[in-house]
């Protein structure tokens, strides 16, 4: 692509006012000075790219350029991921994964068991859980395991559960050292989903009904050694929620208020909240909540996960066979649902970047939907080499492996007949500076034990 040149292109303002100029003087008056030729600006993708690499400065003259070529990566980047499995020994189901660095994914299990792993050794460093005040007989039982992991805006702290899966427990990073443990004083059952309105506010929502908001004093982790007792076990503080507030009761199905998935607006300050009820609801989120409405969703089973985009001040809801779309601001929503059944087994995973939501299903696998569009990404398909892909009309799907099942008793005599099990992606999370996507989750009959993870890239 041949360089534009930019600065030899005079302005028409400044010509008329030369012409005005000449006139005044008979025509036969000197000329204004011409200004100085700037430097010719390169546009094509290779000074770019070459700029980028030695670190020129202003975006190597391309303003706008790296975000166009960020969408353009957005759209066509899943048809060109490639799978890599992760081995996982025994472990049971990976429910919550985040991105710690470039080659490391902390994840949380059914099995209650706290990760790391390095997605290109393979290795996995446990993580010791925090444990509430009291007797062990109190805590709950730990089959429910870990839901859910996110970390801070500015990646300093890592919320997630504790050995009680009733306790939020909160984690230096990039050390992993224990900072402090909501128990006694917060929920009364299993903590499914987390969110942080700041670098020290975060917000779970449980179970049992509620969602609390927790504030962590900055005292407790300006340090990098965590705190250890005489037998050198480390220490962490204990905290109580600065509000818990209740999911309110509906008619529909007052007995499950359960809190499934959160979801925060930076942009709003509002926090989404999605209830197994069937109901969306938003909170105004500053020093407390304040609930502003609930929406009665419009497919209302198995509603467990739920994301927002910032850019479109959108949410979405994953329910069993449907993606819906939420914009609490306009009384009739434009976006019309879209439609994932794969095998009747609901969508388990969901995340937005710009305008693609990535859909990890319970039948293992992957769907991308163009928002703007409103349309899933197509595979490409070309009918000779000699000519480019086009669309071949298929929906774009990428299939996860098989990962390990523990062929146990249950699976002999109750799934002993299938032939293949697909994994339930129950979460997914991008690393985008360095094009990967990593997967995980399990078996979807919540007897069988087993576990699936992979890197894409």
């Amino acid at each position: 692509m041949a360089p534009r040149q930019t600065g030899s292109r005079k302005r028409k303002a400044p010509a008329l006012a030369a012409s005005s100029l000449g006139s005044a003087a008979g025509g036969d008056g000197p000329l204004p000075p011409k200004k100085p030729k700037r430097p010719a600006a390169l546009r094509s993708l290779l000074h770019y790219l070459k700029g980028r690499e030695v670190g020129a400065r202003g975006r190597a003259g391309l303003p706008g350029f790296e975000g166009k070529l960020r969408g353009y990566a957005v759209r066509k980047l899943p048809e060109l991921l490639r799978e890599r499995e992760l081995a996982l020994g025994t472990l049971n189901k990976v429910f919550a994964s985040q991105w710690l660095n470039a080659r490391q994914v902390v994840c949380g299990t059914k099995c209650n068991t706290l990760f790391v792993v390095d997605v290109q050794s393979g290795h996995i460093t446990r993580i010791p859980l925090m444990r509430d005040r009291g007797p062990a007989s109190a805590r709950a039982q730990p089959s429910c395991g870990i839901h859910a992991i996110q970390l801070n805006p500015s990646k300093t702290l890592l919320a997630t559960g504790g050995e009680n899966p009733n306790s939020l427990a909160v984690y230096q990073l990039p050390t992993l050292d224990p900072v402090c443990l909501g128990d006694r004083h917060g929920h009364k059952d299993w903590i499914f989903a987390i969110a942080w309105m700041s670098d020290t506010v975060a917000v779970s929502g449980s179970r049992d009904g509620t969602v609390a908001l927790w504030k962590m004093d900055p005292d407790m982790f300006h340090g990098s050694i965590a705190w250890h007792n005489d037998a050198g076990l480390p220490l962490y503080a204990h905290i109580r929620p600065r509000d818990v507030e209740t999911i309110p009761r509906a008619s529909t199905n007052p007995s499950n208020r359960k809190v499934r998935a959160l979801a925060f607006s930076g942009k709003n300050q509002e926090l989404g909240a999605v209830s197994l009820d069937g109901y969306f609801h938003l909170w105004k989120a500053q020093s407390n909540l304040s609930r502003l409405l609930s929406i009665r969703l419009p497919y209302c089973r198995e509603n467990v996960c739920l994301t927002y985009c910032d850019e479109l001040s959108l949410y979405a809801v994953g329910s069993q066979s449907h993606v819906s779309f939420l914009d609490p601001r306009q009384r009739q929503q434009n976006i019309r649902p879209l439609c994932s059944r794969e095998g009747g087994t609901g969508v388990r995973s969901l995340s937005f970047y710009q305008h693609i939501v990535t859909v990890g299903t319970g039948h293992g696998s992957l769907l991308f939907y163009d928002i703007r569009a409103q349309t899933f990404l197509e595979e490409r398909a070309s009918a000779s080499p000699h000519f480019p892909p086009g669309p071949a009309g298929r929906k774009l799907k990428l299939t996860c492996g098989r990962g390990w099942l523990n062929h146990d008793d249950l699976w002999v005599n109750y799934f002993g007949g299938i032939g293949e099990l697909p994994n339930a992606l129950y979460t997914h999370c991008y690393n985008w500076p360095e094009m990967k996507l990593f997967v995980a989750g399990g078996p979807l009959p919540s007897g069988l034990h087993g576990n699936y993870a992979g890197l894409w890239s």
